[in-house]
């Protein structure tokens, strides 16, 4: 079995890629540090750094044995933390989630972390691939997604629904195909995802939202339909994004005659079990988005 201090020792080399600041961080020796690296080396059999001088690079074997070790670390500190302490209301929960959800969501968990202060939120927004890919390698807890998880080593259940919204800027009417190409896009992280959901079902002109020419982009939610309000483009949001838009009246949301919601998933590691807190969470949001 590797030894999990000198596995240790060797991620945190890869990772902070100098020595000196290795033995720093982990409060050895220098000597030390080489020292672990030599006989993790020796447990495996096999070289797993090319030194070149005062630098060094990752064999094949030292790259896989990273990928697979710093996961593994990640695993052990969860276990070694869950087993200290697992109440439903005290702990660190890190989530991720696209925009649209985190403004809805955040504040919700706020509320629950004023009542217990011992519990942590970590709240960071991304777009779905960049949510998923934390989960798989245990940077995040929890996710929610805007669409269903690809990614194998992921397990999700669908806890809501929210409608899709066309957003223009105040003044216009219901938009045909033709204003629409005229206003030009307002992209984001999700556009593709939520155009191609909305305006297939409503467009029988839409193929792919590049038939439409992009005037703006923005990945901040709060940012999004500021450039709608200044008639630089429309958009496609969900609906909860469009409503904590606070200049509401330079806007203007259309419902069209064919709606369609996109669904919202909560999804987990599927070899990591839910510590009390993270069922805290996904049932606190599962509450809250069909009250």
């Amino acid at each position: 079995m590797i030894n999990p201090t000198w596995l240790n020792t060797f991620c945190t080399l890869v990772e902070v890629n100098h020595f000196t600041l290795t033995a720093e961080r982990l409060y050895m020796t220098q000597s030390g540090v080489s020292q672990h690296i030599k006989k993790l080396e020796q447990q495996v059999n096999c070289a797993l750094l090319e030194r070149h001088g005062k630098q060094f690079s990752l064999t094949p074997q030292g790259q896989n044995l990273y990928q697979q070790g710093s996961l593994l670390l990640k695993d052990w500190q969860f276990l070694e933390q869950q087993l200290k302490d697992d109440s439903p209301y005290s702990g660190a929960i890190k989530i991720q989630s696209p925009g649209s959800c985190g403004l809805k969501f955040y504040n919700q968990l706020l509320a629950l972390q004023s009542e217990h202060k011992e519990l942590i939120i970590d709240y960071r927004f991304a777009p779905n691939v960049s949510v998923e890919q934390a989960i798989a390698n245990h940077s995040a807890d929890i996710g929610f997604l805007t669409q269903a998880p690809t990614f194998s080593e992921l397990t999700s259940h669908k806890i809501s629904q929210e409608p899709l919204l066309l957003v223009t800027p105040a003044g216009i009417n219901m938009p045909n195909w033709q204003t629409l190409c005229e206003l030009g896009f307002i992209a984001h992280p999700d556009a593709s995802h939520h155009a191609q959901l909305l305006l297939s079902e409503n467009y029988s002109e839409f193929e792919h939202i590049n038939q439409i020419r992009r005037t703006g982009f923005s990945n901040q939610i709060s940012l999004i339909l500021e450039p709608v309000s200044l008639g630089l483009g429309f958009t496609v949001l969900p609906a909860h994004a469009v409503g904590a838009f606070n200049k509401p009246a330079l806007i203007k949301t259309h419902h069209l005659k064919c709606p369609v919601s996109e669904s919202i998933y909560v999804c987990h590691h599927r070899n990591r079990p839910l510590a009390k807190r993270m069922n805290t969470v996904i049932e606190l949001i599962k509450a809250g988005v069909n009250s």
